[in-house]
């Protein structure tokens, strides 16, 4: 039985609808509101699928005559080659000149407004103001700063030109900056004061000066003020405050570059736990067509709606979010702790700004689950409409928990995908009903099947995600990687023309799918392999356990599994509770699914971006180097789990 359906009224009037009774031959998809047939057309006819979404989503720019060469090579496969369009064009389309265009909460301390007016303002004299230090399209654009409407702003900016725009959030280390700037060598850098988190100011401008120190190429540091009246810049070799810089260029015009469909428009980075950050260029035709597609067919976004999502900007959904500036939504942005204000803040936001659509991480939510929050007693979430979550796999338990506890009639949509992509592969749609523990579908446009080991498609049984077909938003190409040959191992290597993503995933009977985590973090007792979400499903239910953490240990001849538990305050792991976790594992899972050892950990890592990682700890415990802890939210963490007396020696 399905956890959620969306009403009839609400299909008819969905941008979905309006798209597939425009889209030739296809009058019948809206009016039966038959998804799976409008995903075959999107796949079979793909070259007018996607040029019908341009003109429905209405880019501004020059369409050309071809929308795709080389159709038949992935990679090489080139979408609209003959176009020009400016990305920040699109993102500042006309609308009313009071209108909210932005919305900033810095915790519970800094609550700002920009009207769309502002907006354009602060881009067009910020844009001068590039023009002026030389940067030209080509150049890159660094900012090492919070979530805010500088960032935004920086980005526009730089779009207006054709500079590439990077980001990385202000709690990275010295070193996590340096790893990724330093290989797209910047000719600008942005750098935030400072940030707040748990209500305490963090100072970030000594980090600043020394990533800005440390980058060659940086021929000017532009500091943003937020913790800061008026930041010191005595220490700056050649540094400017952001309110100087936009007030020399007031009243600038803004002016918009047209450039190629696949000029470069953002640089993301590999999460990096595995050896240096890979440096992923996404093109701006790419990047903003899909983004139009996913926010307007897939969540059914429409002018005037408020979007939010809780997210850093060294988090390709920071991207993502910015995005909906074209179609003509207001984006909610918040910076610092998520759970401030006994958990609840993002929802008083989501409350106070009238939020439709409501992003966030499957971590969080397991988070707030645990701190026993009620909100649909306490908040009042009648203009919220879609939940997105993403960063890991959505446990069934916390379906159940949004659907209890936060609001009945919402469309619940785990989405995944990744910076790799910077959007998704698989996502929601405002058409076909919620189930529990599963993602609703593929989007549009994307051939995406679960492969089993003999490189078949499988329905029911668990294999490696794929998309068989080009798609507008792969990378353009990676950083100093001349020859292909990175970009071409990362996706390409295991089957030849088809994108294998990296995902350990099941499409169901539903048409829906489950991820069970990273394929490279899948454990493999007895030759079996075992996605990690499946433990995790189980174990997280426990009241007593915040959280899990699984690997395989090489032992003897082959491998066992490790479990290693984060215990809710107060609560330690004793041999009681080890011996019915081990029988909840064999009862609700499979035996095979029972770890040999349970270890209480004081602390799991994560990326910066919420995600286990189960490789780095995996690493540790076979004495092995862990190539980039920069990347981690919690480095520190890590030093548990070496030489542990449980484990014994391994091989």
């Amino acid at each position: 039985m399905p956890l959620w359906k969306p009403s009839l009224e609400r299909r008819r009037h969905s941008n979905l609808t309006s798209f597939a009774r425009q889209a030739a031959a296809t009058e019948t998809y809206g009016a039966a509101f038959d998804y799976a047939a409008l995903h075959r057309w999107s796949l079979e006819r793909s070259e007018d699928f996607w040029s019908r979404v341009w003109d429905f989503c209405g880019v501004i720019g020059e369409k050309g005559g071809r929308v795709l060469s080389d159709g038949d090579k992935m990679p090489g496969a080139r979408w609209f080659p003959e176009a020009k369009l400016n990305f920040a064009e699109n993102l500042l389309r006309d609308r009313a000149e009071e209108e909210i265009a932005i919305v900033f909460w810095g915790e519970d301390t800094i609550k700002q407004t920009l009207t769309f007016l502002q907006l354009k303002h602060r881009v067009a004299s910020l844009a001068a103001y590039f023009l002026a230090q030389g940067i030209k399209a080509g150049d890159r654009i660094a900012a090492y700063i919070h979530n805010s409407p500088e960032a935004v702003i920086g980005m526009l900016a730089a779009s207006c030109l054709g500079a590439a725009w990077s980001s990385c959030s202000s709690d990275f280390g010295v070193e996590g900056v340096l790893d990724r700037f330093g290989q797209i060598e910047p000719k600008l850098l942005i750098a935030s004061d400072g940030y707040y988190y748990k209500g305490k100011k963090i100072d970030r401008l000594d980090h600043a000066r020394e990533v800005a120190s440390k980058l060659g190429s940086v021929k000017k540091t532009l500091v943003v003020p937020y913790i800061h009246d008026k930041p010191p810049l005595g220490a700056f070799a050649n540094a400017q405050t952001w309110p100087d810089a936009l007030a020399a260029h007031q009243g600038a015009t803004l002016s918009f570059e047209p450039l190629p469909f696949d000029h470069p428009l953002y640089i993301l980075f590999s999460s990096g736990t595995t050896g240096a950050p890979k440096c992923i260029v996404h093109g701006a035709g790419g990047t903003l067509l899909q983004h139009l597609k996913e926010h307007q067919l897939q969540c059914d976004i429409k002018p005037g709606d408020r979007v939010f999502y809780a997210t850093t900007t060294g988090w390709m959904m920071w991207n993502w979010l910015a995005s909906a500036l074209a179609s003509k939504a207001t984006i909610l942005l918040y910076d610092g702790f998520v759970t401030a204000g006994d958990g609840k803040i993002l929802f008083d936001l989501a409350e106070q700004e009238r939020a439709a659509l409501f992003g966030t991480s499957a971590g969080y939510v397991k988070a707030i689950e645990k701190l026993g929050l009620n909100l649909r007693e306490t908040h009042d979430l009648g203009a919220l409409r879609l939940i997105a979550s993403t960063g890991s796999p959505l446990l069934p338990d916390s379906f159940d928990y949004v659907y209890r506890d936060i609001k009945p009639d919402v469309q619940l949509a785990s989405i995944s995908g990744g910076a790799d992509i910077i959007s998704c592969f698989v996502c929601g749609n405002p058409w076909r009903p919620v189930y529990r523990g599963e993602i609703q579908g593929a989007g549009l446009g994307m051939a995406v099947e679960v492969w089993n080991a003999d490189g078949r498609r499988v329905v029911g049984e668990q294999g490696e995600l794929v998309c068989t077909q080009p798609f507008p938003s792969a990378p353009i190409y990676f950083w100093n990687d001349p020859q292909g040959k990175k970009y071409f191992d990362a996706y390409f290597a295991t089957y030849p023309g088809v994108w294998r993503h990296g995902d350990y995933a099941t499409a169901t009977a539903n048409g829906g799918f489950v991820i069970h985590g990273r394929s490279d973090a899948t454990l493999n007792p007895q030759g079996v392999r075992i996605g990690t979400a499946d433990i995790y499903n189980v174990v997280e239910r426990m009241p007593e356990i915040q959280e899990a953490l699984a690997i395989d240990q090489e032992w003897g001849e082959g491998t066992r599994i490790v479990l290693f538990v984060k215990m809710q305050p107060g609560r330690r792991l004793d041999e009681a509770l080890t011996i019915r976790l081990k029988r909840k594992l064999y009862d609700e899972a499979s035996p095979r699914h029972v770890p040999a050892v349970v270890v209480e950990a004081p602390d799991l890592p994560h990326t910066r971006s919420g995600k286990l990682v189960e490789l780095a700890v995996r690493d540790v415990i076979h004495g092995r180097p862990v190539k980039n802890s920069e990347a981690l939210a919690n480095p520190e963490s890590l030093a548990f789990f070496a030489n542990l007396p449980q484990l014994g020696p391994s091989r």
